[in-house]
């Protein structure tokens, strides 16, 4: 887990290659408060309509969300709805210039009817397809390869996304393949649920779900997940597999592994699976492209998929909130209290998404009203709180043998309770000034007995960009006060 929060302190930009079927989906919204007077069915009185990439294009969203400079290639029809796809690609900055139109066919559409009833949360009703699943002719197939071998070079993952809509034929997959074989790319596919997968033979990593790893293979105990992985990883010749398993997490099957491994996931709210297999695929690649181990590529995957169920319908998930999921999974069992590493993962994930970080720090011994009304008008001046707590050795170097009252353990908890703190940054220096040079915040908050001149940290803060703020304290409120009084009662 330390490699793979890490490598998302360090994420970097790469290259994808997207091959496969490409759809616009739309959804037509409106209320569906009565029935149909010629017929027992629902009337859906439309107010709004969207069009958004679907499919292939949008595992294309997915990496870009990621990071990825995405380069398109696929058909559609020579329509509208073709126009309306590629122009939503390229002004989202994937590159679809290599989308070949094919007059012989319509651009696949999936149009969903969506409904609002009784001022409930949305519903979809009924969905209407445009498509043909006829193979591609050749001389279509061999367009598509001329865009592949002209950007293959450039590329640092290559996805094959296969809904089973013409486009990935057994020929072009092998072709695709053995081209990025001889080029060193990985490959990684999310399969069609077909029976056969023998079209991505040699394949880098493929990506089914239980139920499409069960029609694929050919044993008979097809309840068994892992003889599963192991017959399709065996006979297609593939490095690994990664059988998903809706919320038993996923199964990582490769080569040079003994035994399967079981990765588990975090229990969602599943709203809409729609979605999660194409983030499934994109967090793999990005992962890989980012040179993590598999078994934290796919814990990353595994995240990122999970965020996608939690929504309705489909969207890109940021890599800084899939970074910030993981790092909240990574310390759950210790609430808010964070390493120094932690702090500065988060610290940078925030700023990436354009938040900004505050810093503050103290003892926060006995916590009074003094301490909430510091750290609430704090936390209003950004949008990530980080508060630095000194631990048991130096709160006895500051104040004496006989505190801390409460150990660093149970203050963090305290502290991590509130809502406005978002981290507990435990540190034993007589200053904070290490935890300040490490994490960069851009505010840093003192109570008002300092000027900034005396604020530990102030000319660091101010020569990166950020400000020193001093907030008045709460007269006659102090933690010496507060046990003086204790004593005295």
């Amino acid at each position: 887990m330390e490699h793979l929060l890490s490598t998302l302190a360090d994420w970097k930009p790469f290259r994808a290659i997207v091959v496969g079927d490409f759809m616009l989906d739309q959804q037509l919204y409106g209320t569906a408060n009565r029935l149909s007077p010629d017929a027992p069915v629902p009337v859906l009185h439309v107010s709004k309509q969207e069009s958004q990439p679907g499919g292939a294009a949008n595992l294309c969203l997915d990496l870009q969300a990621m990071h990825a400079d995405v380069t398109a290639i696929g058909i559609v029809g020579d329509d509208h709805e073709a126009k309306i796809l590629t122009d939503a690609l390229n002004q989202q900055g994937v590159h679809a210039d290599s989308i070949i139109r094919d007059p012989s066919r319509p651009t696949t559409v999936k149009r969903n009817l969506i409904g609002l009833a009784q001022g409930r949360h949305a519903q979809k009703m009924f969905r209407v397809d445009f498509e043909s699943s006829d193979p591609i002719d050749d001389s279509i197939a061999e367009e598509l390869l001329t865009q592949f071998d002209a950007c293959l070079s450039d590329a640092d993952v290559v996805c094959i996304e296969d809904y089973n809509k013409g486009v990935c034929t057994e020929s072009l997959c092998q072709e695709i393949i053995k081209r990025a074989q001889l080029a060193w790319k990985p490959v990684f596919v999310d399969p069609a649920p077909i029976k056969d997968y023998s079209k991505y033979a040699g394949a880098t990593a493929i990506t089914p779900n239980r139920t499409e790893g069960q029609i694929a293979t050919i044993i008979e105990d097809k309840e068994n997940d892992r003889a599963v992985a192991r017959d399709l990883l065996t006979r297609h010749h593939f490095e690994s597999v990664i059988l998903t398993l809706d919320k038993n997490g996923a199964l990582l099957e490769r080569q040079d592994l003994d035994e399967p491994i079981s990765i588990p996931t975090q229990a969602r709210a599943v709203y809409d699976v729609t979605g999660a297999g194409d983030m499934m695929l994109a967090g793999l690649a990005a992962g890989r492209a980012n040179g993590l181990e598999w078994i934290d590529a796919v814990r990353f995957a595994n995240a990122a998929a999970g965020l996608e169920v939690e929504i309705f319908g489909v969207a890109p998930i940021p890599i800084e909130r899939i970074h910030h999921e993981i790092l909240s999974l990574s310390a759950e069992s210790r609430g808010k209290l964070r390493t120094l590493e932690e702090a500065v993962v988060m610290s940078k994930s925030s700023k990436n998404s354009g938040q900004r970080v505050v810093f503050t720090n103290g003892c926060f011994d006995v916590i009074h009203a003094g301490h909430i009304s510091l750290l609430q008008r704090a936390a209003q001046l950004g949008d990530v709180m980080v508060v630095g707590m000194n631990d048991d050795h130096s709160v006895r170097e500051l104040k004496g043998p006989t505190r801390p009252v409460n150990d660093q353990l149970n203050r963090a908890r305290v502290l991590g309770a509130l809502e406005c703190v978002d981290a507990v940054v435990l540190f034993n220096e007589q200053t904070p000034i290490k935890l300040i040079e490490a994490i960069k915040p851009d505010v840093l908050v003192k109570g008002g007995d300092y000027t900034i001149d005396s604020v530990v940290g102030a000319d660091f803060v101010i020569d990166n960009g950020g400000r020193v703020e001093l907030i008045d304290l709460v007269d006659g409120l102090s933690t010496t006060s507060t046990i003086d009084r204790m004593k005295n009662s």
